[in-house]
């Protein structure tokens, strides 16, 4: 016959729970002994491993707690204080104003001395252009120059002789005409005298009609010899403004047509960024009224704007717009100009498309909140 099933032994897990829930018991001794440590005398192997789990599941709850406590403090502090009812505040992107630098005229490109993200003052010269073929136009259209001027001396020279040749008849007329008073010549020849007269006029008449050609030719030629001169100081490229070079569109060596582009920049001097309000919103703001902006890739800094721009007229929010409530559709275009002797300090972290938060205050006598306080780098 099979004996009498003996009971499995407890698992580790079994053992430890029974370490800890056993109650007090009293050894033959006397001595009252609580159950784990009743439970450890029956099987002390048992005693490290209830132990260790004891010990991580108590530091378990306790890097919750803090955790929680941790992560509750982080979301009162970051989290978005209500803003007072004279300030709004849309998304938006810092712009600036892009100029492509282009040929005038067509030509060789000689040089390019600037490039991609160099600053550039205005008037700086930024690149060259073969100017070979205007500067030989130029030679020419100064000797032509030189030739209608000498035209003009031969034309005045005319005219001297022609009023000479007419003070010459008008003498001998005036003789002929006492002579033929006194007898002395004939009527006939009083006439040819007459006609002397009139051929002389005449031909002074020309002549100073040739002088004011000659005049003509002298000012079209120098007309020229300028408009050369312009051309080969256009062909020296200059940045019409200071800023930041955003693209370096060709190389010397390379042929461009009328228009070409060589540089692209941005002008520095007018920054702002766009902002979309709803109409309640527009409708209580004034230009030049004070703005806040904070970028993205620089929260900690708050940078003072005002407003330059506001639409006459609403718009549908653009795709890249978000606004505070979908059913947003008309909004207007505000701009919110950077002033241009901040930018002129900061212009080397000036960056367009940043994206950011602007606030803009529709009353003026609502205070600045202490989180909209204007900070700068230097501050």
């Amino acid at each position: 016959m099979p004996g009498p099933t003996l009971p499995a032994p407890p698992t580790e897990e079994a053992a430890a729970r029974s370490l800890v829930a056993a109650p007090t018991v009293t050894t033959s001794g006397g001595v009252a002994v609580r159950g784990n440590e009743a439970g450890a005398l029956a099987n002390p192997d048992l005693v490290p491993a209830a132990r260790r789990r004891y010990s991580v599941g108590k530091w378990v709850l306790l890097a919750l707690v803090l955790l929680t406590g941790a992560g509750g403090y982080l979301w009162w502090h970051f989290s978005e204080k209500p803003l007072p009812t004279g300030i709004v505040v849309s998304n938006g992107r810092l712009e600036a104003i892009e100029i492509d630098i282009s040929t005038k005229l067509a030509g060789r490109i000689d040089s390019v001395l600037a490039q991609e993200g160099d600053f550039v003052e205005a008037g700086q010269v930024v690149a060259r252009m073969d100017t070979s073929v205007l500067r030989a136009q130029l030679r020419e259209a100064i000797a032509q120059a030189d030739r209608a001027r000498m035209a003009l001396g031969t034309a005045n020279a005319v005219v001297e002789q022609r009023r000479s040749e007419l003070e010459l008849a008008q003498s001998v007329l005036h003789r002929s005409e006492q002579l033929v008073q006194g007898h002395f010549i004939s009527t006939e020849k009083v006439d040819t005298d007459q006609a002397q007269v009139n051929v002389a006029r005449a031909g002074l008449t020309a002549a100073f009609s040739q002088v004011a050609e000659a005049k003509a030719a002298v000012g079209a030629t120098i007309a020229t010899v300028d408009r050369i001169n312009a051309d080969i100081e256009d062909s020296v490229l200059r940045a019409p403004v200071a800023g930041r070079v955003q693209y370096r569109l060709a190389q010397p060596g390379e042929v461009l047509a009328a228009g070409g582009k060589v540089l692209s920049m941005l002008d520095l001097s007018d920054v702002y960024m766009t902002l979309f309000l709803p109409e309640e919103s527009a409708g209580r703001l004034a230009i030049g009224a004070e703005a806040r902006l904070i970028f993205d890739a620089a929260p900690q800094y708050v940078v003072p704007a005002r407003v330059t721009f506001v639409a006459a007229e609403a718009q549908f929010t653009p795709k890249t717009v978000e606004t505070s409530t979908e059913r947003q559709k008309l909004v207007y275009r505000v701009k919110a100009q950077l002033a241009p002797e901040l930018l002129r300090k900061y212009w080397s972290e000036v960056k367009a498309g940043v994206p950011g938060v602007g606030y803009v205050k529709v009353d003026p006598a609502t205070p600045w909140p202490s989180a909209l306080q204007i900070r700068m780098p230097d501050a």
